[in-house]
């Protein structure tokens, strides 16, 4: 559904060394000269994936925006549940803001991930803000995200369908990742944050997607917050829709690209 997991060519792996420790930062640059560095986090529920596995993605991406994309790697559950991923994102981020001008010649401008991705993106966004007083972005894609881990209405109601996840899924992921922690914590359901001075977002998510309250009351209080929020819903589609190989995926793309050239350009 997918398709094949490419590796792109361009991509190059660095370690940061953090307070956390090493962590890995895959870096793509874009064909033409770049004007800034976007941070992606990637999804996969928190419990899988890898940053190299989003390489054709990001390669479209850093083209269509000329951002050089830099994706940081980060702990998984049930290995290492919360707090470790959200600790990893954070020290990563904060390793590009302080040396990405000197190491890849432009600055962090942009933040955003998919699914897990979105939310650890929304984390990140608030411990940078209340823990460090930094604000370096401009713009955050933040499609299909998991913000609400007691599980929102349309995850309870979904049941048990082929379409990517689930609610079954849903409630595994989630049991993995929290490990016992409070739910409603705003550092691991980022809905319950104090959303003021947020960067402008794109939010995106497909009617047949159980996250699709997620993204709706995510929205509604990021706008409510005082901040612009742009809010697309697509009918018909599941779960990261973008990532599949159709004209509805690329022009769900090139609508997110549109968003960051207008935000950054």
């Amino acid at each position: 559904m997918f398709g094949p997991m490419l590796r792109s060519d361009r991509a190059e792996n660095h370690i940061a060394d953090t307070e956390m420790g090493p962590i890995g930062i895959r870096v793509t640059p874009p064909r033409e000269e770049a004007h800034g560095v976007f941070v992606h986090i990637h999804g996969g529920g928190f419990v899988v994936g890898a940053n190299h596995h989003h390489d054709p993605m990001l390669e479209r991406l850093a083209d269509a925006t000329n951002l050089i994309v830099a994706s940081v790697d980060y702990r998984l559950a049930p290995e290492d549940p919360y707090p470790a991923g959200p600790d990893d994102c954070e020290a990563g981020t904060r390793w590009l803001i302080d040396n990405a001008a000197e190491r890849f010649g432009s600055e962090v401008v942009a933040i955003g991930g998919e699914s897990a991705g979105a939310s650890l993106a929304v984390v990140t966004i608030l411990r940078l803000r209340d823990r460090h007083g930094l604000a370096p972005f401009k713009a955050a894609l933040l499609p299909y995200g998991l913000y609400d881990h007691r599980l929102t209405p349309s995850v309870r109601s979904f049941g048990e369908r082929p379409l990517i996840i689930d609610t079954l899924l849903c409630e595994w992921f989630t049991a993995q990742y929290t490990g016992g922690q409070q739910l409603d914590d705003p550092d691991v359901s980022p809905i319950f944050g104090r959303l003021h001075d947020m960067p402008p977002a794109m939010f995106l998510v497909g009617d047949q997607d159980p996250l699709l309250d997620d993204t709706l009351f995510m929205a509604a209080r990021w706008k409510a917050a005082g901040n612009d929020a742009v809010l697309e819903v697509w009918p018909g589609a599941p779960h990261a829709w973008d990532y599949f190989d159709t004209d509805y995926a690329r022009a769900a793309r090139a609508r997110m690209y549109d968003f960051l050239n207008m935000r950054l350009g």
